[in-house]
């Protein structure tokens, strides 16, 4: 009797001892676990998701294609989207958001559609372009059609080298200035090619960020003006780009 019940006592230790070990164990690995995500260091976020952060006096941007004619393209500067589907304010053909370069106020968004529409009133709009703005682009489904050779030679002029071999429906994304000096090194270009494109007719979407060294000159703000349009007067209202979209309708100064 004293042998059966000494047995059972060395049975209820060894099982008390390898209940112990157990739930030690697994509480270790919880502790570990727990302890590993307390400390764990959670990666830092830069403006606009870029991969790393821009140095000082420098605007962190980042900026996408449309994608087929599904997709609006979109531009984020310093942490702000500019242009997106979702802002509702991008369209088929060229996109453009412009930017004070000195200090990243944004002045103007537009869209210009190279397929149906017409090039003269995006012509109009860049040669008003002021220096010392940073002009960012992107397309959406087609982006080149109505293109001609003055549009591309003043695209060239804000530092643009694919503008003169943009093709039909190719994707392509650029970030230049009025006043540059030299060739952006912000450009990206996808051509058009069936036995390469991602979407059937499309080519994939083009992302491209990086750092915008800041402007040293301020952009000069166009004149404001009383004006009407169709007889309605519009008070304080910048006539400069209404002028060249429609001029026989808006009584703007012609010497603006």
């Amino acid at each position: 009797m004293r042998v059966a019940g000494a047995a059972k006592l060395v049975v209820a230790v060894a099982v008390f001892l390898l209940t112990f070990y157990v739930i030690s164990q697994v509480f270790e690995i919880k502790m570990d676990a727990s302890l590993g995500n307390l400390f764990a260091t959670k990666p830092p976020r830069y403006k606009c998701g870029i991969s790393k952060a821009c140095p000082e006096k420098h605007f962190a941007f980042k900026m996408a294609s449309g994608a087929a004619n599904v997709v609006g393209p979109k531009i984020c500067l310093e942490d702000n989207v500019l242009m997106s589907g979702v802002k509702n304010n991008v369209g088929r053909g060229i996109n453009v958001a412009l930017v004070n370069g000195k200090t990243g106020e944004l002045i103007d968004t537009r869209y210009f559609d190279m397929w149906g529409g017409n090039v003269a009133p995006f012509i109009e709009f860049l040669k008003a372009i002021q220096d010392g703005t940073i002009v960012l682009m992107g397309t959406y489904d087609d982006g080149a059609t109505k293109l001609n050779d003055e549009a591309r030679r003043l695209i060239a002029e804000l530092g643009s080298t694919s503008i003169t071999h943009l093709g039909f429906r190719d994707n392509w994304v650029f970030c230049g200035g009025k006043g540059i000096k030299t060739k952006s090194p912000f450009e990206q270009h996808i051509k058009n090619n069936k036995d390469t494109n991602k979407y059937e007719g499309w080519p994939e979407v083009v992302e491209m960020e990086g750092c915008i060294p800041r402007s040293k000159t301020d952009v000069e703000k166009p004149k404001e003006h009383t004006f009407t349009v169709s007889g309605k007067p519009y008070q304080k209202t910048t006539c400069k780009y209404f002028k060249s979209m429609q001029p026989s309708r808006c009584a703007c100064p012609l010497s603006l």
